[in-house]
């Protein structure tokens, strides 16, 4: 088995149990949230609301999340480690690595290889060494490690700011050993540029990639083909109905799995105790910020289908352990 780095420390991978591979503590700006503290509120009861989500989604069975919150998401260890002192029950994996879809933050802008033409040589991008530290050291002098990379593509497409970073995601994942998770957007079929640089060019073995949001899309012939490729699928936005429904998204699950793909799909939902990219208002009405989605909804909708409880436990323990362990 492999030690995974937890909030809490390191646990044995045979030790994760049901796992969701994609969920979110808190998704913030931190600047606005600095300058701006109203529109967080008290910070006590945050963190009590946080508690209260994670020990009621620990009880339903649930033995880890992965929060893939980054730099450009508003990660902030501390906080999370407050939470997971008090949800023991609950592993709570972490990532690093930069959340953008077009420019790499401005950070940046003059450093690595942003002055390669300008220097004539190559530069190399302190960023891999910032991803490499976090996941060998740790994050911000708390000692705790991430366990997982992350970067992002978005209909955007492949703009130099993304392709920088999914290149030094690729590089600390050779150092390191790491996973990878990548929000991508199916719909415009990012998830072949993900291929192109992280596989073709920069070598990671497309096992140990996530595409996140992969159930955004009906289109099971682009999926099935992105499986046989070996990368995982993250079907992990159940919930998050904004463009689609909640049937297209399970029918799309149980058809990749009548194909024989339950052995390259975990399952997710993206919630978050608190978002603050969506006003309150609306935010209430949207149900996707409920963690105990999955059990309630999901699997009840999918096993009436003819998904079984074996096919279950292969999205939401094998695949994600196989993931860490290689």
């Amino acid at each position: 088995m492999t030690t995974v780095q937890t909030v809490r420390g390191p646990v044995d991978s045979a030790e994760l149990g049901r796992t969701y591979m994609h969920e979110h503590v808190f998704v913030l700006t931190p600047d606005v949230q600095q300058n701006y503290p109203e529109h967080w509120g008290d910070e006590e009861q945050r963190v009590a609301d946080a508690v209260e989500e994670l020990q009621a989604l620990a009880a339903s069975g649930v033995r880890t999340i992965v929060d893939p919150t980054v730099v450009g998401l508003g990660r902030y260890i501390p906080r999370i480690a407050r939470i997971a002192e008090q949800v023991p029950e609950l592993n709570i994996v972490v990532a690093t690595g930069i959340y953008t879809y077009d420019s790499a933050p401005s950070f940046f802008r003059h450093r690595g290889p942003a002055l390669n033409a300008a220097l004539g040589t190559e530069v190399p991008d302190p960023m891999v060494d910032m991803f490499v530290r976090d996941i060998t050291e740790g994050i911000g002098g708390t000692g705790v490690r991430a366990a997982m990379l992350k970067c992002a593509i978005d209909s955007e497409g492949l703009t130099p700011g993304v392709e920088r970073v999914m290149r030094a995601v690729a590089r600390a994942h050779q150092a390191t050993g790491v996973p990878i998770t990548v929000h991508t957007h199916p719909r415009s079929e990012q998830g072949l540029r993900v291929k192109q640089v992280l596989c073709d060019q920069e070598g990671v073995d497309p096992s140990r990639i996530v595409l996140g949001h992969s159930g955004d899309t009906t289109d099971c012939d682009h999926l099935a083909a992105l499986a046989d490729q070996g990368f995982v699928l993250g079907m992990d936005r159940f919930g998050i109905n904004l463009d689609t429904t909640f049937e297209a998204r399970a029918d799309t699950l149980v058809e990749m799995v009548r194909r024989g793909y339950a052995e390259r799909m975990v399952l997710s939902q993206d919630a978050s105790c608190y978002i603050d990219w969506i006003e309150p208002d609306v935010m209430a009405f949207l149900p996707q910020w409920h963690y105990l989605h999955i059990a309630d909804d999901v699997l009840p909708y999918v096993r009436e289908q003819g998904v079984t409880d074996e096919q279950v436990e292969t999205m939401l323990v094998d695949v994600p352990r196989r993931c860490f362990e290689g």
